[in-house]
């Protein structure tokens, strides 16, 4: 029963106490005292509370500018917005601050969220990649200007992460078209075109085999379709093809498919069985 009892006034005080704290939130946010605003925002953002401190903020925020205070509520105010999964606000919050305090303490953070908010925003691969873009370019900067940061590794993370992403969308595009190329065979030159562009520009790529298979598989099919007059030069593309992707990957995932392709290269060049190390 005692224990009971504590309990029920221990639940009721944590009631009037929440209370109080949303009358006093909510007669400040009402008046126009801009000291009692700046006390109660700061207050709740050390304590967690980043909805309604962001509220604050930003009734308060232009009343700073130019004033020594102006930094700490710019800083608070941009990243109450980031612990609020308000990413597109506090991208462009953080980009103000970095421009309106470039000699901050708080820069190299600012730096790095603003890169992040953007990272955050950025879609599954399949989407427009305009925030990725952003994303990137803001991390790059990041990661070239503050080698040394505590930020360095997640920033170089986060970059890495897009770059597949991006990386994964330029492979699956180029799939597409060897894909439409089956029933347009045009389609299949835009699909070798697109390999060979991911092959040179993505050297270190996790998708590069993928890339060196689907080049190859893209000119099979287009010399299998082509007029007699091209055939030829068209399968010696495919060997060299071939012969890329046995030299980057002698164990290939695809090692059974590219043996069938260059035993139909084989037979349409007259090509001997040693001609696959040349």
């Amino acid at each position: 029963m005692f224990c009971w009892k504590r309990a029920n006034c221990i639940y009721t005080l944590l009631i009037l106490l929440l209370l109080a704290s949303c009358n006093e939130y909510q007669k400040v946010l009402k008046n126009e005292d801009v000291k009692a605003k700046y006390d109660l925002a700061e207050r709740f953002y050390k304590e967690g509370d980043f909805k309604r401190a962001n509220r604050l903020f930003e009734q308060i925020a232009p009343r700073f500018v130019g004033k020594p205070q102006g930094e700490r509520v710019m800083f608070f105010f941009a990243d109450s917005y980031f612990k609020t999964e308000q990413y597109y606000l506090s991208g462009y919050q953080f980009e103000r601050f970095i421009k309106s305090y470039p000699n901050s303490e708080k820069l190299q953070e600012a730096v790095f969220l603003e890169g992040k908010s953007y990272y955050m925003l950025s879609p599954r691969y399949s989407l427009d990649q305009t925030d990725t873009d952003k994303a990137l370019a803001k991390l790059q900067n990041f990661i070239n200007t503050y080698p040394d940061s505590e930020f360095f590794a997640e920033a170089n993370d986060m970059a890495q992460e897009l770059t597949q992403k991006k990386q994964k969308k330029q492979i699956e595009i180029a799939k597409q078209f060897d894909k439409l190329g089956e029933f347009n065979y045009p389609i299949l030159i835009s699909s070798i075109a697109a390999l060979n562009n991911f092959v040179s520009d993505n050297p270190g790529s996790i998708y590069r085999e993928d890339a060196f298979f689907y080049r190859l598989k893209s000119a099979i099919t287009l010399a299998q379709n082509s007029t007699s007059g091209r055939q030829k030069e068209r399968y010696e593309e495919a060997l060299v093809f071939y012969r890329a992707l046995m030299k980057s990957y002698p164990e290939t995932k695809y090692k059974k498919e590219a043996s069938n392709y260059f035993r139909l290269i084989q037979e349409a060049l007259e090509l001997p069985e040693e001609a696959v190390s040349k």
